[in-house]
């Protein structure tokens, strides 16, 4: 084991490097402290220091004295949790000498490891949108419902945001500004049922001053999805307290959630007074820039109070989203709790207890929740049964049991590398809170892109459940396949947008909520200038291609033939005969174009100076419609006549459109230089390119350029300039051959080497204003053999949440695509593991500080988990299978694990 031994004091860490476990000191060095800057960024220093040393742990001598923390030190006048900042700056666990002393070394290194592998901690007050990130990343819930993690104290002001979200609870509102009515559909923040809080000898309730909070540690335990916040708080009048609140949803019975708070009177003996609210007053504000916009979504229809529980119940004003929310409040350590029920007219019901208390002692109240709505199908909910039936045991048990089954099939577990396990864990547990309760099939919802976390997107449906369902469907088929259905239900909704637009088939929106209609905008506010800038991101058409893929996707990975016979291939045909009616003939090419569109690139909305929008021959989009032509061929062939004849009539293909699509797709163009560029759109080549560190020199952050451009009167539009990955996206999607075969069926030859051309091309000029955007580079460069950026790239898409790398955007809801796609991303690149075939391909690709990587995966109905490390790959499966290691075939056998050494 190599170690650092860190004295820190208020200006200065002195560092001395053992190589040998704790043995001889090699290296002695101090640091300098500014005061100006943060702990962590201070720490930078000491990372460039330790350049060219191997350490593996850091032992913290002058930690302070805390219930919280062990690693607690005193910073410029503040208490900083400095093993949690080291762990982030060095990627290594970080021991106080107390708990070398007394457990011994390799323990106390071993028992912080395994903590920081599954715990999600934050320490101290934070402000603004850092608190609001902070929130999201707490966020529990169980796929019908998220709950912020705000302080259970909280009321919605500029540090603190306790949102309550629904899938699929959508509202219209319109909003009359600056002369123009704005028509938005928002995921509904609805009453908040989370609130409880105390008061000492009948003063105001605490209301998270700032100034009364001696402490405060958050702290969200991974494996059984508990958040569990402590706060140390000093009144104004003196009386000091311990707080502990505990909240989890229950991933069983999904209506319910929990709240365990608990109270400890550290220095007086008096009355302590519980407060316990259903507020219904509360309005969407979580996305500041959307304040402008009518946010009032609720109308409260009546309360009530029924032994120790109370009842709130309401309806969204256009959407008519009745809900019933009721909670009751009990204390597992006192008998009788006298209750008083208080109705408020801000929309809000409340309860008041009065208990006599004396100094440390603790007192428990436990506050279960019940939500139903009338979007739900099974109308069997009784939210009255379903309170009585509730209790804080009972749902940790049964979310322990979840998490527990969960955790056990869809872990990756990692050595070698702390903030990798711990975030790929952080990812995991957001993908499955978002998502688990659509499984059942009762809710007509889908994941949003930023999940249930958050109100930016409006809570919209993206095209970002590519980057999930990929992966949902190798984990959990049964959530991905309802994901879909999603689609299907809203399938007359895009024959009807496609029948608006002009044209045949079905054309699904770039923002979906509730109903299928297009959600997006038709102008856009833009921030920096306060005009009004048309809005065509509806022109990305191949949101319809991405849910293709989607289809495909889960029928390659699943086989579920019945799946694609009654849903996916009426899907696939309708959006096929969209995409028809889109190609016109080019005499003067002798091929077919696609007008009309926008790439993902979303920076390039059309033409500069044209007063059409919409590129031509948007290149992701071309070969995508290509594949789709050519796949549906395949797909055929795995369902009965009857059942193809069936989906066709019904999304109104016929023998002439087949035709017409098989020659199509032998001769749409794309447009490629010489050099084996391939343009992002016809004239892409002909625009000028931008001096991106120019830019970088006088704005710092240029992710969102469109919007510096676009502040000193330019456009994007007339520069080569890309928000994310567009015109290599297919090689995301699929394998080099395959899209090397669409290519060739189109009539292209690239030359030698012009993958990597392309790919160092386009990142040249990608800004990435998308966190996606990451993830497609990352799969890019490690398909060039560019590995050291692959993994830059993933490890900046792993801690975009975390670190909140777009400056605020994780206060309004995480990323749920790059989160799904980190754990692709880890099992698909790095483990090797390709589901493209017809059995699996493994060609494990570790990054060299990864020592071991061991995960599991479903794959047409065989459950099979792998272990390597960068020399060894051992596979088991519970069938028979066929599966190739480093482009060997071995044939498994049912529970009989297979050891290839693939690499000397």
């Amino acid at each position: 084991m190599q170690l650092i031994r860190l004295t820190i004091n208020h200006d200065t860490i002195i560092v001395a490097y053992y190589p040998v476990d704790d043995q001889t000191a090699t290296a002695r060095f101090s640091i300098t402290l500014d005061p100006q800057h943060s702990f962590s960024e201070n720490l930078d220093h000491l990372k460039a220091r330790l350049a060219g040393l191997k350490v593996t742990a850091a032992i913290l001598e002058s930690s302070l004295t805390y219930p919280f923390s062990d690693t607690i030190i005193s910073f410029n006048g503040t208490r900083v949790d400095a093993g949690l900042a080291l762990t982030d700056c060095l990627n290594i666990p970080v021991v106080s000498q107390t708990a070398v002393d007394r457990d011994g070394l390799i323990k106390a290194v071993k028992a912080k490891t395994a903590y920081l592998d599954w715990h999600l901690d934050y320490y101290g007050q934070a402000q603004a949108s850092r608190s609001h990130g902070q929130e999201a990343m707490l966020t529990v819930g169980n796929g019908y419902f998220g709950l912020r993690g705000a302080d259970v104290e909280s009321h919605a002001d500029d540090d603190h945001y306790p949102g309550t979200y629904v899938a699929g609870g959508f509202d219209q509102e319109t909003t009359q500004l600056k002369d123009r009515p704005i028509v938005n559909e928002d995921l509904v923040n609805l009453p908040n049922a989370q609130f409880i809080t105390f008061g000492v000898d009948h003063q105001p309730p605490f209301d998270l001053a700032p100034t009364e909070i001696q402490d405060v540690y958050h702290s969200l335990d991974l494996k059984t999805g508990i958040l569990t916040v402590t706060t140390l708080i000093q009144l104004a009048s003196g009386h000091q307290l311990q707080v502990q609140s505990q909240k989890l949803a229950n991933l069983k019975h999904w209506h319910r959630y929990a709240i365990r708070y608990q109270i400890t009177p550290l220095n007086f003996t008096g009355t302590v007074q519980v407060y316990s609210k259903i507020d219904g007053s509360v309005v969407n504000s979580n996305v500041s820039r959307y304040n402008v916009f009518d946010q009032h979504h609720l109308h409260a229809d009546g309360s009530a109070s029924q032994g120790n529980a109370i009842y709130l119940t309401g309806h969204t004003k256009t959407s008519h989203l009745h809900y019933t929310i009721g909670a009751s409040l009990s204390s597992p350590n006192l008998d009788l709790i006298p209750l008083l029920t208080v109705t408020e007219p801000t929309q809000s019901i409340q309860q008041q207890v009065s208990i006599p208390v004396q100094a440390h002692q603790t007192y428990t109240f436990d506050k279960n929740v019940v939500i139903t709505t009338s979007h739900v199908q099974d109308t069997t909910v009784d939210a009255n049964q379903e309170l009585a039936q509730a209790s804080f045991d009972t749902t940790v048990t049964q979310s322990q049991a979840y998490w527990h089954h969960r955790w056990h099939n869809a872990d990756i577990r990692i050595k070698g590398d702390i903030m990798s396990q711990r975030l790929l864990r952080v990812n995991l547990f957001h993908s499955f809170s978002a998502a688990e309760a659509l499984t059942s099939g009762q809710l007509d919802a889908s994941v949003g892109a930023r999940g249930l976390h958050g109100e930016a997107y409006r809570g919209h449906v993206f095209w970002d459940e590519m980057f999930m369902l990929p992966y949902y469907a190798l984990q959990a088929p049964e959530l991905a396949k309802q994901l879909l259905r999603y689609r299907y239900r809203r399938l007359p909704a895009a024959r009807q947008n496609a029948a608006d637009a002009g044209h045949a088939g079905a054309m699904y929106p770039w923002q979906s909520a509730q109903f299928g209609d297009e959600q997006a905008q038709l102008v856009h506010l833009n921030p920096l200038t306060d005009t009004w800038d048309a809005d065509n991101s509806r022109l990305q058409r191949h949101v319809s291609l991405d849910i293709a893929y989607n289809v495909w996707s889960y029928y390659h990975v699943t086989h579920d033939c019945d799946f694609l016979a009654d849903y996916g291939i009426e899907m696939m045909l309708s959006i096929a005969a969209f995409w028809l009616s889109k190609t016109h003939y080019n005499a003067a090419t002798d091929r077919y174009d696609i007008s009309g569109v926008m790439g993902p690139d979303e920076f390039h909305e059309s033409y500069p100076n044209s007063p059409t929008p919409g590129l031509t021959n948007n290149a992701y989009t071309n070969i995508m419609v290509t594949w789709l032509f050519t796949i549906i061929e395949h797909l055929r062939t795995k369902i009965s006549a009857d059942a193809y004849q069936k989906a066709a009539k019904a999304a109104h293909f016929d023998h002439a459109l087949t035709e017409q699509m098989r020659l199509i797709r032998q001769k749409l163009s794309l447009n490629i230089d010489q050099q084996g560029i391939i343009a992002q759109f016809d004239g892409y080549f002909d625009l000028p390119t931008l001096d991106l560190a120019a830019y970088r020199q006088k704005y710092g952050n240029i992710a969102r350029i469109d919007r510096i451009l676009k502040a000193t009167g330019q456009t994007p539009d007339a520069y080569q300039v890309a928000k994310q990955a567009d015109a290599l996206m297919a090689f995301y999607n699929f394998d080099v051959p395959t899209v090397e075969k669409l290519l060739h069926q189109l009539g292209y030859q690239l030359p030698k080497d012009y993958l990597t051309r392309n790919i160092q091309y386009y990142l040249a000029r990608t800004t990435h204003g998308s966190t996606l955007s990451r993830i497609v580079y990352a799969v890019l460069d490690q398909l060039a053999g560019h590995h050291e950026q692959a993994w830059t790239l993933f490890s900046e898409a792993l801690i975009s949440d975390y670190d909140d790398i777009q400056g605020g955007t994780t206060a309004e809801g995480i990323h749920l695509g790059v989160m799904c796609a980190t754990l692709l991303l880890a099992t698909r690149n790095f483990g090797g593991v390709s589901v493209l075939g017809n059995y699996l391909q493994v060609t494990p690709q570790l990054p060299a500080h990864w020592h071991t990587l061991k995960f599991k995966q479903q794959f047409r109905g065989t459950q099979y988990s792998f272990s390597m490390d960068h020399t060894t790959i051992t596979v088991n499966a519970d069938h028979d299978q066929p599966l190739s290691i480093v482009g060997k075939t071995y044939h498994l056998k049912a529970d009989q694990p297979l050891t290839v050494i693939y690499k000397q």
